[in-house]
């Protein structure tokens, strides 16, 4: 099941309006969240009471926490990696290993007797999950999660990060990573240039971020920084977590038929792929003996227009097409609409036969 989840900072910011915020989460399906115990500095007494009133705030409203932690936090808390009996009492559901240990004692909390899960730092070096997996954890409580990155132009790439997606979904383990609310204010650090675990998300609107990381094959995202607002909320609860849905503009007065291939089907590409236009050949069949006109033959379609050959075109007619470059149009195909600029990077990530949609 794919999730969505939000971050919260203790002592960065007050309790009620960790509270509100925890409100907002609950009430558009979020349920999870993150916590971050590196940057906390107060006594364990402090922690505690803290901690748990928040998590358990959020476990009422049917929210699991995770909680950030490194062998140091271990250390200043005086607790010991065989005994995670500490953040059961706080009521987490995950604690996440920002730094990890041999391989050996990560496979040991694996079996703590609370049923806590451990996430592992997917942005850590490729020997460390093999190593862990040679110690032969119980990997019903693994998971893992990428860093977030507060400063600009830190953050992951895409290659490095599907590289490591691919590491952990040989071990078939649910994976996590971090997207950026533009009206966010801060994180669990100083700097925030925004805070994301992909580079080139930093910018971009927040249900696109979302939507790129569930294609890559991510389990659960997390807003990384505070405060989201409700739109945002609501963009997300809106997301189809399944696949990629274009957002697009219509040509004005576009005839019903067409307008519904686009609008109301479940597309799907070829499995023999073009290289210049997704194809989604379904509709030619669904809508096969209709006659559909000529009439806004273009001439030159650029990447992004959306297609759907004309009956000119014979028993291609009906079929709609996604340009992936620039080309001259036949004459026979009519442009009928173009998806919108910050959805254009999404169309290079449709696989053959894989599935997508379309909304205005």
């Amino acid at each position: 099941m794919r999730e969505l989840g939000i971050s919260v900072y203790p002592f960065h910011s007050k309790m009620e309006d960790n509270k509100s915020y925890i409100d907002l989460a609950s009430k558009y399906g979020f349920t999870r969240c993150f916590m971050c115990l590196l940057s906390v500095q107060d006594s364990k007494e402090d922690i505690i009471k803290e901690f748990s009133e928040i998590i358990n705030y959020a476990k009422d409203r049917g929210i699991k926490t995770t909680l950030d932690i490194s062998p140091s936090v271990f250390k200043y808390l005086n607790i010991s990696y065989d005994d995670l009996s500490f953040f059961y009492k706080l009521g987490a559901w995950a604690i996440r290993l920002d730094l990890g240990f041999s391989g050996n004692e990560e496979s040991l909390m694996t079996y703590n007797d609370y049923d806590l899960k451990i996430e592992l730092n997917m942005s850590a070096d490729k020997p460390y999950l093999d190593t862990i997996m040679s110690y032969f954890p119980n990997t019903d409580n693994l998971i893992g999660c990428y860093n977030f990155y507060p400063h600009a132009y830190s953050g992951f790439n895409r290659d490095l990060f599907k590289s490591s997606m691919n590491r952990f979904k040989k071990y078939s383990i649910s994976s996590s990573a971090f997207i950026n609310a533009q009206e966010g204010t801060f994180g669990p650090w100083q700097v925030d240039d925004g805070i994301c675990s992909l580079e080139e998300h930093r910018n971009m609107p927040i249900e696109i971020q979302a939507m790129d990381l569930f294609s890559l094959g991510v389990d659960a995202v997390f807003i990384a920084n505070c405060y989201a607002n409700e739109d945002s909320f609501k963009k997300l609860n809106d997301l189809d977590k399944r696949l990629i849905t274009f957002k697009a503009k219509l040509i004005k007065d576009i005839p019903e038929t067409e307008k519904k291939i686009i609008l109301e089907e479940l597309h799907q590409n070829r499995l023999d792929a073009s290289e210049y236009f997704i194809r989604s050949s379904n509709p030619r069949d669904k809508y096969k003996g209709k006659e559909f006109n000529l009439f806004n033959a273009v001439e030159n379609i650029k990447r992004g227009d959306i297609l759907i050959d004309s009956s000119k075109y014979g028993s291609y007619a009906g079929e709609l097409q996604i340009a992936l470059k620039d080309m001259k149009n036949t004459g026979r195909t009519n442009i009928v609409g173009h998806i919108c600029e910050e959805y254009l990077f999404l169309l290079d990530y449709i696989k053959p036969a894989q599935r997508f949609k379309i909304k205005e």
